[in-house]
């Protein structure tokens, strides 16, 4: 089979991209940049910019199976015409593109931020269980709640869909999570909100990626999983104070200790958001409501349905993966 992964060179695209290889797939990725570690591990790359609808026409007419769809505008901050353009307007180029070239698997990565509510915990639900956000207060979520759902609306006969929500995905090779948290916790700006004991979900990068092969082979017109969003994690839900300590003492980096109240979190939140917004200043603000929100809140999902559909079970534990984390930093 021949795969496309947009957003190959990025970190969860290049465990895709790797991951597909090794099992004897022909791989291409699709991206704005090209990436010296695609070349190195053999990967065509081809160029371009999601929301450019001829441009992905373009990339898509070379005769793929499927369709692993991972780029997208994640972070903190940035106009929602920026998220718009990359989650939805690109969601929507690469449904069309698999259409008109005849693309029969689409495999979404989606996100947990897609059912995210105001101060509401998600404990050990499914994806069937837990309606869309509303009301979300950040660009990032909301676009990729649109996004989504045009994605499971997409499947039939011709084209089967299927979303994931990997939650929190961290390990060696990560450019973006670790090195900010390090960063803040070695100059003393780092806080937990609230007391820290909130249990959360976090996806080691292998899990991650298996989770996509994992579904690619079932899908089909017709599977279990065709048209429908599954929660991916390590299925080991860890106070947020322990994950975050796990991380920086793989990465040599000093424990978070402090706390901030949630209502103060959130207040800073706001002026934040104001700030960066009327000035404006470079960079993400430190802290947004949303961000508060889900800082302070439980957040862990239940696999079973990932398991029954597709066979999904993490392989990689939790302290396994601190391991190979500390191992690679070394």
């Amino acid at each position: 089979m021949k795969i496309l992964v947009t957003g190959g060179g990025g970190f969860l695209g290049q465990a895709l991209c790797r991951g597909l290889l090794e099992r004897g797939y022909e791989v291409a990725s699709f991206s704005r940049g090209r990436h010296a570690v695609l070349d190195a591990l053999g990967v065509r790359q081809l160029q371009g910019d999601l929301a450019d609808r001829e441009a992905v026409l373009a990339a898509f007419a070379e005769g793929f199976d499927a369709v692993l769809h991972n780029a997208a505008k994640a972070g903190a901050w940035g106009s929602y015409e920026s998220y718009f353009s990359a989650n939805v307007a690109g969601t929507r180029n690469v449904i069309a593109a698999c259409r008109a070239h005849g693309i029969g698997k689409l495999v979404h990565t989606s996100t947990p931020s897609v059912v995210h509510r105001a101060t509401h915990p998600v404990e050990g639900a499914s994806a069937d269980e837990v309606p869309y956000g509303e009301g979300v207060k950040a660009h990032y979520a909301a676009t990729k709640i649109v996004a989504e759902r045009e994605v499971l609306a997409a499947n039939d006969a011709g084209l089967a869909t299927v979303a994931l929500r990997p939650r929190l995905i961290w390990g060696p090779g990560d450019t973006q999570i670790l090195p900010k948290l390090v960063e803040r916790a070695r100059s003393g700006r780092l806080r937990l909100v609230g007391s820290g004991d909130n249990l959360v979900d976090t996806t080691y990068i292998d899990n991650a990626a298996q989770a996509h092969f994992d579904a690619l082979e079932h899908l089909r017109p017709g599977a279990a999983c065709a048209g429908r969003a599954y929660f991916v994690s390590n299925g080991e839900p860890w106070p947020l104070r322990e994950v975050l300590n796990g991380l920086l003492r793989a990465a040599d980096a000093p424990e978070v200790r402090k706390t901030i109240p949630f209502g103060a979190a959130y207040a800073l939140g706001a002026v934040c958001e104001g700030l960066w917004t009327a000035l404006p200043l470079k960079g993400d603000p430190p802290m947004t409501r949303f961000l508060a929100e889900q800082l302070g809140t439980a957040h862990w999902y239940s696999m079973a349905p990932a398991a029954r559909d597709f066979g999904y079970a993490p392989k990689v534990t939790m302290a396994e993966g601190l391991e190979r984390l500390r191992a690679s930093l070394r």
